[in-house]
């Protein structure tokens, strides 16, 4: 898959970038490309509404584990992490396919 040609935009988040394919500001509801570099993450989140995520590239941790490449995860209604891009030795930037159902909210604004 050739991801260079994507127009990633930058986040408040270091080496954290989107791409939005369709967003619903109201619902919360968003189909996005995520990459985060490796060691580089998006900060801890609680969903609302089911996260659907499919790894297409490298991997991310969070508290249930390592979600590598090829992996489809599902993170639950309510349910807290903080995904944090693998890194070490031979990484590659984590790029996610991922469908919120109902968007997030960061742990800091609650």
């Amino acid at each position: 898959m050739d991801l260079d040609p994507i127009p990633w935009r930058p986040t408040r988040y270091p080496g954290v970038s989107i791409h939005f394919y369709a967003s619903d500001r109201r619902s919360g509801r968003a189909l996005a490309l995520i990459r985060m570099e490796p060691g580089c993450g998006y900060p801890e989140h609680r969903h609302r509404g089911e996260e659907h995520v499919l790894v297409l590239q490298g991997g991310y941790r969070d508290d249930s584990g390592t979600h590598l490449a090829g992996q489809f995860v599902i993170h639950e209604d309510r349910s807290v992490h903080e995904p944090i891009a693998v890194d070490g030795p031979g990484a590659v930037p984590c790029v996610l396919l991922a469908l919120a159902h109902e968007g997030v909210v960061l742990a800091s604004q609650e």
